[in-house]
């Protein structure tokens, strides 16, 4: 059965959310900053936006939940970032080819698996032509049995997403997790889209 993440958020029953943006992705960015403009889906309170923001970026950050991005609008603005209620899967033309980046955390694995190409192509759909993705995969998940979210995802699965229609430039399992996340069961990639992959 489906999350229902609007109730989730009404009754503030959301343990992703630790109150700071994702270690791995702090600690990325120290070393590979993301400029230009950005955008984050699944973005919940924004803490990943609002770090993109004080580095520079133009953040767009998206999420199908309006408890979410009113929270998130209610934080101090910290540089050029902006949140709004979007379908992610379902993107909205605006949105189209408008993007430098597109910087991935708890969204992918909050989905249901059957949900994973529709989420390629609209990250294909909203980068610019040479866009880069940032994504920070779940590998392993605590006593996963298939039931969800979070569900994890295999090597292999990342490279029959993204193989055809990116170029891996990185590849690094983060030191930085939070608390309670062991290392290795993240990894941060680094891809960038090819040319012609506008869609799949």
């Amino acid at each position: 059965m489906p999350k229902d993440w609007n109730a989730a958020y009404e009754d503030d029953d959301t343990p992703w959310d630790k109150g700071v943006a994702a270690p791995p992705l702090r600690a990325f960015l120290a070393t590979h900053p993301i400029r230009g403009r950005v955008l984050v889906p699944g973005c919940g309170l924004g803490h990943d936006v609002r770090l993109l923001a004080e580095q520079g970026a133009s953040v767009v950050g998206l999420d199908i939940v309006p408890k979410a991005v009113r929270k998130a609008l209610a934080v101090a603005a910290v540089g050029d970032e902006r949140f709004e209620v979007a379908d992610f899967l379902n993107l909205a033309e605006n949105y189209h080819g408008q993007f430098d980046a597109v910087v991935e955390h708890t969204c992918l694995c909050a989905l249901d698996p059957a949900h994973r190409v529709a989420y390629v192509r609209a990250v294909l759909q909203a980068l610019k032509p040479g866009g880069m993705y940032l994504a920070i995969f779940f590998r392993v998940v605590s006593d996963y049995d298939g039931a969800g979210p979070p569900h994890p995802i295999t090597a292999e699965e990342i490279a029959t997403l993204f193989g055809e229609a990116f170029e891996t430039i990185e590849r690094v399992v983060p030191q930085d997790c939070y608390p309670g996340r062991p290392v290795g069961s993240e990894e941060v990639c680094l891809m960038r889209k090819r040319s012609g992959s506008e869609s799949l």
